[in-house]
């Protein structure tokens, strides 16, 4: 690479590791301090770059959170409002769309994407800039060859023991697959960027043995929110129980889940240490901007439910990300501003870069480039809010809206009850206070501040005289309500 190359004076243009996990739960990290996941690896990264505290998916769904993240635009602007593989067909990302690895295509970088993709159902990763891509399909092909008859159940949700040495195992392989591409970038000296799309720590979760046996069921703590009654909330949240067939699961039954959950988070995180390895092997640490994400996370049990879908709460919307560029990038750094994990990545890569942004973005480049290190931009820091949509069809079609403040967090339910969380004084998101009077000049001004944000946004959603009506004059029941007309 040559490191003469410089941008704003002491910046020197980096090459991209960019890694991310499917439904990865902000609190299943170490450097959260929380819940007890074995994760050196992502720790490290923490202790030699910037941990997030405050990141936040834009949309806590598969494939709209990928395409986000190419774009740096919500899918609401697009159209591109769900899984394509799982409801109504809508039209796919276009090839055209701004996507930023062409401005890094363009700037001379050789780049790869390996694993799960997930974001156009015709059309792979190098219609939208990437030179080379390793596909899923080439792990289950390899993995059928070594393994006859020992293939993966798509469909166990609860998980398993995968029976394959981890060496063997998907993690690991296209783990593989990245450190060989960083093995060969770095001895070609062109800048390069990497994408690896882990498919873990998605239900169902299957680690090996080796990392399975670190996590007994009896030993799982409880979630915090874990027994939450529904009371005065969404009636998709119960039903959403009723769809899984948990309604009347206890804790005994969600324990052997969340611990292989716990398992296979230790064992990705094993996996990206070989990655950081082969960084490291190649000398090209100091020169490489690492970033580790996921698309959201994953409700394992908490609040009784499963998967992600017809909620808002932050087990779900709620994001790690971390960062480090050493030189750059103060080692320790902890960044507690609202961050969007993919709308906010796409100008801050462009601009650090020094390619194209997107047109009319709606995230915010994370870091001044005024200096030789990178410290929380204007913009981030003047953030007073986050937003996340959902526009969910795996189960029937229910659009939500959420803002979250670092007191409140506001869900708006156009077709169900709307919900209104003390996050201060209740963290866990279990009582609503929507029908709480004293509450009302906060609901009232979260409100308003929606329809704003959307409105900037280009959500067409508020362009709808109706659905506006409820959000800037209150025209929208609570709880109370709804067994009172006789």
């Amino acid at each position: 690479m040559d490191t003469e190359a410089t941008r704003h004076g002491a910046l020197v243009t980096p090459n991209i590791l960019l890694i991310v996990a499917d439904q990865h739960r902000f609190d299943c990290v170490g450097a959260s301090d929380d819940y007890p996941v074995d994760t050196p690896n992502l720790d490290r990264l923490a202790a030699e770059g910037a941990w997030f505290t405050s990141a936040f998916t834009p949309i806590p769904l598969c494939t709209p959170a990928r395409q986000s993240l190419l774009t740096g635009r919500r899918p609401e602007a697009s159209g591109n409002l769900w899984n394509y593989d799982l409801g109504p067909r809508i039209p796919a990302l276009e090839p055209s769309s701004y996507a930023w690895p062409r401005g890094l295509r363009d700037a001379g970088y050789r780049s790869q994407y390996v694993g799960k993709w997930h974001v156009h159902p015709d059309l792979d990763p190098t219609a939208f800039g990437y030179g080379e891509y390793v596909p899923l399909e080439a792990y289950r092909s390899w993995r059928e060859e070594r393994y006859p008859g020992a293939s993966l159940k798509p469909r166990d949700w609860w998980g398993s023991v995968d029976p394959v040495p981890t060496v063997d195992s998907r993690t690991h392989w296209l783990a593989g697959q990245t450190a060989r591409f960083i093995r060969e970038a770095g001895a070609a000296g062109t800048p390069w960027h990497a994408r690896l799309d882990f498919v873990e720590p998605h239900l169902p979760c299957q680690p090996t043995e080796e990392f399975a046996s670190r996590y007994a069921a009896e030993h799982v703590p409880r979630w915090r929110n874990f027994a939450d009654p529904l009371v005065d909330k969404p009636y998709i949240q119960q039903q959403q129980l009723v769809n899984w067939g948990v309604e009347d699961y206890g804790w005994e039954d969600w324990a052997p889940a969340v611990a292989r959950y716990y398992a296979v988070i230790a064992q990705l995180d094993d996996a990206i240490g070989h990655v950081l390895d082969a960084v490291d092997k190649a000398g090209a640490s100091a020169e490489t901007l690492v970033i580790y994400t996921s698309d959201h996370g994953d409700m394992c049990g908490a609040h009784g439910m499963m998967d992600k879908h017809y909620v808002m709460y932050d087990d779900v919307v709620r994001v790690p990300l971390i960062m480090r560029w050493p030189e750059h990038l103060t080692a320790g750094t902890v960044i507690d501003h609202f961050t969007y994990n993919t709308l906010d990545l796409v100008p801050t890569i462009a601009d650090l870069v020094g390619i194209a942004q997107p047109e009319h973005p709606h995230g915010a480049r994370i870091f001044s480039t005024d200096t030789g290190v990178l410290t929380p931009s204007s913009e981030l820091a003047s953030r007073q809010h986050v937003v996340s949509t959902y526009n969910g069809q795996q189960f029937g079609l229910f659009t939500q809206r959420m803002i979250r403040t670092r007191r409140w967090k506001y869900v708006w339910n156009p077709t169900d009850v709307d919900e209104l969380y003390d996050l201060e004084q209740d963290p866990g998101e279990i009582h609503n206070h929507v029908a709480d009077k004293n509450c009302s000049d906060v609901l009232e001004s979260l409100r308003h501040s929606l329809y704003e944000q959307l409105s900037a946004d280009g959500d067409d959603i508020v362009a709808n005289e109706w659905m506006a009506r409820q959000l800037n004059t209150g025209r929208k029941l609570n709880p109370a309500h709804l067994h009172s007309r006789s």
